[in-house]
């Protein structure tokens, strides 16, 4: 009989586009992908570790996955970057009642460790890291949107302290120039428009001869792409020649994520950023002369181990210098297996970790609207990509090139639609705006 699969999506990007091929690689075994939870055979849950908060909701899952089907057997998995790394926690823990596991470079024995453990009744697992896999092979099954996510690289070779993507990822390896291009052709001719590409640090794509900033221009190339973005860059890697593409090619999208993790460049040190203070300052000042009007966001980490109260207020700093368009701020949540979990003692009061975040925040929300503002009367092309959160208002809502996210009013409208929009009130979060 067919088994019918449930997947559930934690965390990144990458985990989005992960669970887009765990789908592929299952359809092709014959799998039917449901969207209920309730009539699936199997449920996986695609995990995130970056946080320790991530990790408890999806061990919480667990738990209320097995509790609800009772006395109606289901097999929960764990996929992705919790698998890898709490493989002994997740297999030995009996109330937890995982069934099997998989890591992100073993997808493709999704089908065997699903068969086993049917067989069997034992628990079944693969977390191998791999030098070499890139999925490269496996086209992504993909629902209908305005945006597709496209992995060009896997693993990260960065190291940063207190990041765990290079014990759960790997080593980096790039795909072949060719089979991005294809991909994006692919995706052109099922109607999407807009791609955006993915990796640990995307700009450290490297495939053989060619750089990150030559496949970008060969994928602006490809006739039929209206909108391309990229995340995550890394400061460290920026050269000035993709500024400059950048510049040229209308179709790259006038928008940069640029993560700071801190403002102070001792602690930048102590995180293995590579990067000082006026060194991230003076890229910023390069991006903004090269591509005007670009919009900045970034991330940032407070309470990181051994940060004074002196130096965070060096973050602060480049909070106002900078202004960043937008902000995903957080306090330090120390993961086992990193260099700053095994070097440094976790010891910010988290008292402290929380007002200096509050802080943070309370500087950069007036920059929101102050950036918002600039906009009022403006004319903007935006690209519908759902209907507004709010229910049953009718309301659509896109993003512009520089991915602020616009609501406009109930009309004729679908998912990958371009309107042109001139915006007539803004808030702190989003702008509202009158097609014209």
């Amino acid at each position: 009989m067919t088994k019918t699969v449930y997947i559930e999506t934690y965390g990144c990007q990458m985990n989005q586009y992960d669970s887009e091929l765990v789908k592929s690689i299952l359809i092709k075994e014959n799998y039917e992908i449901v969207t209920d939870e309730t009539l699936a055979d199997v449920v996986m849950l695609n995990t995130c570790t970056v946080r320790d908060n991530a990790d408890r909701k999806v061990m919480n899952r667990v738990h209320e996955i097995k509790n609800r089907r009772k006395p109606d057997p289901v097999l929960v998995g764990v996929l992705g970057c919790m698998a890898t790394n709490f493989k002994t926690k997740l297999l030995e823990n009996p109330s937890l009642r995982i069934d099997f596991i998989a890591g992100p470079d073993s997808y493709k024995e999704l089908p065997r460790l699903i068969d086993e453990v049917s067989t069997t009744g034992d628990k079944s697992f693969d977390v191998t890291l791999s030098e070499f896999e890139t999925y490269s092979d496996v086209d992504p099954s993909r629902e209908d949107g305005a945006n597709a996510w496209i992995a060009i690289m896997r693993g990260c070779n960065n190291f940063c302290t207190f990041c765990v993507v290079p014990y759960t990822r790997g080593r980096e390896r790039s795909r072949t120039p060719e089979s991005v291009i294809q991909e994006v052709k692919r995706l052109v001719a099922a109607g999407f428009s807009q791609v955006t590409l993915l990796g640990q640090n995307v700009n450290s794509y490297r495939h053989e001869t060619t750089d990150f900033t030559e496949l970008m221009a060969m994928v602006s190339d490809v006739p039929g792409v209206r909108r391309i973005r990229f995340t995550s860059p890394h400061p460290k890697d920026f050269p000035k020649k993709l500024l400059n593409l950048m510049a040229e090619r209308p179709n790259i999208c006038n928008q940069i994520h640029l993560p700071l993790q801190a403002g102070n460049t001792r602690v930048l040190d102590a995180m293995n950023r590579t990067y000082a203070k006026e060194e991230f300052l003076a890229l910023v000042d390069d991006i903004r002369a090269t591509i005007p009007g670009v919009a900045l966001s970034t991330d940032i980490i407070v309470g990181f181990p051994t940060e004074t109260a002196e130096e965070f207020e060096d973050t602060m700093d480049v909070v106002r210098r900078v202004r960043f368009d937008a902000a995903y701020m957080f306090k330090y949540s120390e993961r086992p297996n990193t260099l700053a979990a095994r070097r440094l003692k976790d010891d910010i009061p988290e008292d402290e970790k929380t007002r200096r975040i509050v802080q943070l925040v309370d500087t950069q929300r007036p920059i929101y609207f102050e950036k918002n503002k600039e906009l009022l009367g403006t004319i903007q092309e935006i690209l519908i990509d759902s209907e507004s959160t709010k229910k049953n208002t009718g309301e659509f809502q896109g993003r512009t090139d520089c991915n602020r996210v616009v609501i406009i009013p109930p009309g004729d409208y679908r998912q990958g639609d371009y309107i042109s929009v001139k915006i007539t009130d803004v808030t702190v979060s989003v702008l509202k705006g009158m097609p014209v």
